[in-house]
C-alpha cells in the first residue's frame, strides 16, 4: 500500500479499498498509535474477501512458535464476524511502510495490536453493511451481521456477494466504530489450534531450512572461534576438490559483532558437500585482542570489583547505609548466573538471491528490518531493492532478533552468482550466538526486630564499558522491591567483554527473577517467616508503584493476586514426603504478573522436578486459551531446563561448548506437568511468550532449599547437590 504511515496519538487511520484479484474486497489498513503502556508503534492489517466468502487474513508478525500467526488474525476475524473455519491465514511480507512494526520480541504483539486489529475487522464489517444497505435501499443501522452474512429483515447477502460493492466505498473512521462486547465473542477466548499445526506434525516443508528455489546452491560459513578475528591465511584448493563443491572464497567482513564478520564460505550442490568442503579447509586465524578473555578471568574480576567501591550508583532511595547499620539483622549473599545460548532446534539459516541489483531473501527472522539494513550496507544496494519473505522459524527465543545469518547468506549469494541457502551447523549455532550475558549480584538486606525489610542494597557486577552495559547485560534498577522500600540502592560495576551478547527469552528478567526471588526467599527464612506470607507482607496494600505510563511500573495487588492463586492451586503448606520440597517465586516482566510454585524431590544428589504450578495475570482477555497455556508451560520448562543444566564458558576468547552433549536441553524423560491458571484483571491484554520464564528458576532453587536445606546461589544447578 502506498501512502504515509500516520503517527498520531489520537489513533488516526489511513484506509484504502480495492478489488481483490479475481473479484472481492481487499482492504489495506494503516494505523499508528502512541499509548501510555505500549509506547509508539505502527500497526497494519490486510484483509481479502473472495466472491465465495472465503476470508484471507495476513499475519504481520513473524511466527517462531509463539502462536501469533493464529492469535492476531483471530482478533480481525472476531470483529469481522465470520466463522474461523472460513479464514485462511497468510504470513505477510516484511514491509514496514505497509505493516508498521513487524517484530517477534518482547511479548509485545498482543499489547500493541489488540485494539487496532479488532478495528480492522470492524471496519471491513462496516463496509460490507454499507454495501448491503445501499443494495437494499435501507438504513445501515437496520442491518446486522452473522457468520459472514449481512441481514436486514428477511434479506440476506453473503460477504462474498457484497465484496465488490464494498470495495468501491469510502471506509468509515475506525475510531467511530463500536467494538464487540467481550460477552459476544465467538472466536476470541476460544481455543484454536495453531495455524499450520497439521503441516508441522506431518513434516511438511514450512521452515526457513525447507526453502527451495530453482538452481539453488547450499553454503556453509566458517568463522573464527574468537569472535571477529580475521582470516590470516587459507588454502581453498582442498575444499574445491570435494565432489559437489562449486566454489570456496573468503568473506572479508568487518568488526561489528552484530553484522557480517570475516570468514570462509563453501558453496556446493548440496549441504553435506558444503560441510565436507569446509572440513577440508585449513584456516589460520589472525590474532585478536579478546583472545585472552576467559570465564575464570571474568569470575576473578567480578570478585575483585565486588570488594571495591562501585563504579556508579544507578538508583539510591533513602539512606541505605544508615538503615543497614541500625538493622536488627542483616542478610548478605552473592548470586550469579552464567552466559547461556539460545539453541533453537532449527539452526540459523537463510536463503538469498542477488540478481540485477535486487536482493530477495527468505529468512526465519524475528526482526527483519535491521537485517534489511545490514544487507543494504554490505552489498551497497538501496534498502528498497531488498525483498524479505518472513518464513516460520523453528524457535527463536530472541536469537533471531539478530540477523547475522541473513547478511552472511546475502554476501555469499552475491559472490556465488546463484540463489544460495546458508545453513549453520549446530556447532556454529552454539559457538556463534548472541549469548544471554552472565552477571553477579552482591546483595544485602536489613531486617527490623519484627522481621520486616528496612533496607536493600545490590552491587551488580556485569559487562560493559564506562557507563554503557553490553547488549542485554544491564539491570533495571526499578525491579521490585524498588519503590516498596524507603531505603533501596542499586550500585553497578562493569568489565569489558569480547563475546557478543543479546536478548534471550524475557531479556534480563530471565536472570533477575532467579536472583531477586531466591534472595527474597533467603531473607524470608532469616526473618523466620513462611515464604509466601513474607512476600505478601513485602507487597503490602494493593497500589501502583511508579507512573501508570511506565512499562516498569509495578502493581502490588496484581502480584498478590497471582501469588494467592498459585498458593491455592499448588496446595502450599501441605505435608510432603521426605526429601521433597515446594518453592515459590513471583516476578513481573513484559507487563505480565506471574507466580510459580515448583515441587522437587532430591535423593542422593539427583533432582527430580515433580510438578510446577503457574498463575498468570496478563489482563482482561486471553485470546487463544490453549495457545496461552502452552506458552506458559513452555516458558517454565525452558527456564528450568536452562537452570538445571546450561552454561556457556570461554577459554582463549572462544566458546568451549559446541553441541547438545555439553549444552543439554531438557529431555522428554525429564519433563514434568505444568498446571496453569489465569487470573483475569481489568487491564489491557498483554503478551505471554516470556513473563512465565523469570520466576521459574527461583521457584526451582527455593524448592531445592526446602527439600535439602542447601541454598543454590549460582546457576546452573548441575551437580551442586552431589
Amino acid at each position: 500500500m502506498d501512502g504515509e504511515i500516520l503517527r498520531d496519538p489520537t489513533r488516526r487511520f489511513l484506509l484504502k479499498t480495492g478489488a481483490a484479484t479475481g473479484g472481492g474486497l481487499l482492504l489495506s489498513f494503516t494505523m499508528a498509535a502512541e499509548g501510555a503502556a505500549a509506547g509508539a508503534t505502527e500497526v497494519n492489517a490486510y484483509v481479502r474477501i473472495a466472491p465465495d466468502g472465503k476470508v484471507t487474513i495476513a499475519s504481520k508478525v513473524p511466527e517462531v512458535g509463539q502462536g501469533i500467526k493464529t492469535s492476531l488474525p483471530m482478533l480481525i476475524a472476531e470483529e469481522l464476524d465470520v466463522d474461523w473455519s472460513a479464514v485462511t491465514v497468510e504470513q505477510a511480507i516484511a514491509d514496514t511502510k505497509v505493516y508498521g512494526r513487524q517484530v517477534a520480541g518482547g511479548s509485545m504483539a498482543t499489547t500493541l495490536e489488540y485494539d487496532g486489529l479488532r478495528r480492522v475487522g470492524a471496519t471491513v464489517r462496516a463496509l460490507l453493511i454499507q454495501a448491503a444497505a445501499a443494495r437494499w435501499s435501507v438504513p445501515a443501522d437496520s442491518c446486522s451481521t452473522e457468520r459472514g452474512v449481512v441481514i436486514s429483515g428477511a434479506r440476506r447477502a453473503s460477504y462474498g456477494e457484497l465484496a465488490e460493492d464494498a470495495a468501491k466505498l469510502t471506509p468509515p473512521d475506525p475510531k467511530t466504530l463500536t467494538l464487540k462486547d467481550p460477552k459476544a465473542f465467538r472466536i476470541i477466548g476460544q481455543s484454536h489450534k495453531s495455524q499450520n499445526l497439521d503441516a508441522i506434525t506431518t513434516g511438511q516443508p514450512l521452515y526457513g531450512i525447507d526453502t527451495r528455489l530453482p538452481g539453488m546452491l547450499f553454503a556453509t560459513f566458517a568463522k573464527a572461534p574468537v569472535f571477529g578475528a580475521k582470516v590470516a591465511s587459507v588454502d581453498l584448493a582442498p575444499a574445491k576438490a570435494v565432489k559437489g563443491v562449486r566454489d570456496a572464497f573468503v568473506i572479508e567482513g568487518g568488526s561489528n559483532l552484530q553484522g557480517l564478520l570475516p570468514g570462509v564460505a563453501v558453496v556446493a550442490t548440496n549441504w553435506w558437500a558444503a560441510r565436507k568442503g569446509r572440513e577440508a579447509l585449513d584456516i589460520k586465524w589472525a590474532d585478536h585482542p579478546t583472545s585472552a578473555q576467559s570465564s575464570a578471568a571474568f569470575e576473578a574480576k567480578a570478585a575483585e570489583l565486588a570488594k571495591g567501591p562501585p563504579q556508579r550508583v544507578d538508583r539510591a532511595d533513602g539512606d541505605v547505609d544508615a538503615a543497614l547499620k541500625s538493622a536488627a539483622k542483616t542478610v548478605s549473599a552473592t548470586y550469579s548466573y552464567p552466559f547461556i545460548a539460545h539453541a533453537p532446534l532449527e539452526p540459523q539459516n537463510c536463503t538469498a538471491w542477488v540478481k540485477d541489483g535486487k536482493v530477495e531473501i527468505w529468512a526465519p527472522t524475528q526482526n527483519p528490518e535491521p537485517g534489511r539494513r545490514l544487507v543494504a550496507a554490505a552489498l551497497n544496494v538501496p534498502e528498497e531493492a531488498i525483498t524479505i519473505h518472513l518464513i516460520r522459524g523453528g524457535g527463536g527465543f530472541g536469537r533471531r532478533l539478530n540477523n547475522d545469518y541473513m547478511v552472511e547468506a546475502a554476501a555469499i549469494a552475491a559472490k556465488a552468482g546463484a540463489p544460495v541457502q546458508l545453513i549453520w551447523t549446530r556447532e556454529d549455532d552454539i559457538q556463534h550466538d548472541f549469548y544471554r550475558p552472565g552477571g553477579w549480584h552482591n546483595l544485602t538486606a536489613g531486617l527490623d526486630a519484627s522481621g520486616k525489610v528496612t533496607a536493600w542494597n545490590d552491587h551488580f557486577v556485569s559487562f560493559g564499558e564506562g557507563t554503557n552495559f553490553a547488549p542485554s547485560a544491564g539491570f533495571n534498577a526499578t525491579q521490585f522491591p524498588c519503590r516498596a522500600l524507603d531505603n533501596y540502592r542499586v550500585q553497578v560495576s562493569v568489565m569489558p567483554l569480547g563475546a557478543p551478547t543479546g536478548p534471550l527469552r524475557a531479556p534480563g528478567n530471565n536472570a533477575f527473577g532467579f536472583v531477586l526471588q531466591s534472595f527474597t526467599d533467603e531473607v524470608a527464612i532469616a526473618a523466620g517467616k513462611d515464604p509466601i506470607a513474607f512476600r505478601r507482607e513485602l507487597l503490602g496494600e494493593p497500589r501502583l508503584l511508579g507512573a501508570a505510563t511506565e512499562r516498569d511500573s509495578f502493581h502490588t495487588g496484581r502480584m498478590r493476586g497471582v501469588l494467592d492463586l498459585v498458593a491455592e492451586t499448588s496446595g502450599w503448606g501441605r505435608e510432603l514426603p521426605k526429601a521433597s520440597g515446594l518453592g515459590v517465586a513471583c516476578h513481573y516482566s513484559h507487563m505480565g504478573y506471574v507466580a510459580v510454585v515448583v515441587q522437587v524431590t532430591v535423593k542422593d544428589g539427583a533432582i527430580k522436578v515433580d510438578k510446577a504450578w503457574a498463575a498468570v495475570d496478563c489482563g482482561r482477555q486471553i485470546i487463544n486459551p490453549k495457545g496461552a497455556e502452552q506458552q506458559v508451560q513452555g516458558s517454565v520448562l525452558d527456564a528450568i531446563g536452562a537452570a538445571l543444566h546450561q552454561q556457556i564458558t570461554f577459554e582463549g576468547g572462544a566458546t568451549q561448548q559446541s553441541n547438545f552433549g555439553d549444552f543439554p536441553l531438557l529431555r522428554m524423560a525429564d519433563a514434568f506437568d505444568v498446571e496453569v491458571r489465569f487470573k483475569l484483571s481489568d487491564n489491557n491484554p498483554t503478551g505471554l511468550g516470556e513473563p512465565a520464564y523469570p520466576p521459574a528458576p527461583a521457584a526451582l532453587c527455593n524448592a531445592i532449599f526446602a527439600a535439602t536445606g542447601k541454598r543454590i546461589r549460582s546457576l546452573p544447578v548441575g551437580d551442586q547437590l552431589a
